[in-house]
């Protein structure tokens, strides 16, 4: 049976004029634009006790309560799969995403993701949009992820997220040299030509990245990454714009980079390199349910470690 509870707000002053759909659609992006539209209708949403119609506008100040009722709204097949998951209790759960594990369904990879690993691991999971899933990691990218296990959760994370105080890290192998830190601006969307891949773009959204030096190579350097604001592929396009490819990004850095003079070891190591050495080390929030600052790391994946092993007997033989 469907399960309800009430959330309750204040319509910010500065959202006045905007309709009441429009209203509901900034504060509770949790949900579909149908999903709310439905409340709407079925009098599960009131203001100042009055039920609106989803096209008349609002004055702000006004008191809003949605009625939302838990459905099942992830509607995929639970698969049994083991999952690195590093904290869990009542609110989230935190967990190492491995190498080459999609995230979400999607065409070509309707089975063996994340969200369905998820569902079977709880079922409950299955009144969450995406599962609980909050933010992603591309198929290639590992580290770590956290999921929301509650509605007051899930609405927690994307409101910290979309405050963008949210802690995460990453490190990073570049093919290149890299003496110091910095921060990357620009606006970020779809490439206009190859619509899969995203770019820097006079339009699109705004993207942030802040970089330091990890850990330095004669012809490359590993990186600390950090996200201020969270676009699709960002940290891949960003370095990529600098020229500061990661190495085995086949898709952003174009043709491998391989210094002249290595040895067959290490040209080796680098051409055979699978994937963009690319990891989520580190994740900082506040817990949704007693807002404690909270943190977790996790060490790098075995191929980013044997390869930085490589890159440094390499330096030692030099």
């Amino acid at each position: 049976m469907p399960q309800s509870q009430q959330i309750i707000s204040i319509v910010p002053s500065e959202m006045a004029q905007q309709r009441l759909d429009q209203v509901l659609a900034s504060l509770y992006p949790q949900y579909s634009r149908s999903q709310l539209q439905k409340w709407i209708k079925a009098g599960q949403v009131r203001v100042d006790d009055k039920v609106l119609k989803p096209k008349e506008r609002l004055t702000g100040g006004e008191e809003l309560i949605v009625m939302v009722t838990q459905e099942k709204q992830t509607h995929y097949e639970p698969e049994a799969m083991a999952l690195d998951i590093i904290y869990e209790d009542e609110a989230i759960l935190v967990l190492n995403k491995p190498v080459g594990q999609v995230v979400h369904p999607a065409v070509g990879n309707w089975s063996g993701t994340l969200v369905n690993g998820l569902l079977y691991y709880r079922a409950a999971q299955d009144q969450l949009p995406r599962a609980g899933i909050v933010h992603r990691l591309d198929k290639d990218t590992s580290g770590l992820m956290v999921v929301a296990k509650t509605l007051e959760a899930h609405q927690s994370l994307v409101a910290q997220l979309q405050a963008r105080t949210v802690s995460r890290e990453y490190l990073a192998l570049v093919s290149r040299a890299v003496i110091a830190g910095n921060t990357l601006t620009s606006n970020m969307g779809r490439h206009p030509v190859d619509r899969k891949k995203m770019a820097v773009t006079v339009a699109g959204k705004t993207a942030i990245t802040h970089y330091r030096v990890e850990r330095r190579f004669t012809h490359h350097t590993l990186l600390s990454v950090k996200l201020e604001t969270g676009r699709t592929h960002q940290i891949r396009v960003h370095l990529s714009w600098k020229q500061m490819p990661i190495v085995g990004d086949a898709t952003y850095g174009g043709r491998p980079r391989i210094p002249a003079g290595i040895s067959a070891t290490l040209r080796a190591a680098l051409l055979a390199f699978p994937r963009q050495a690319l990891h989520a080390t580190r994740l900082g929030l506040l817990h949704p349910t007693s807002a404690a600052a909270m943190q977790w790391a996790v060490d790098l994946p075995v191929d980013m470690q044997n390869l930085l092993q490589q890159l440094q007997a390499e330096e030692v033989d030099a």
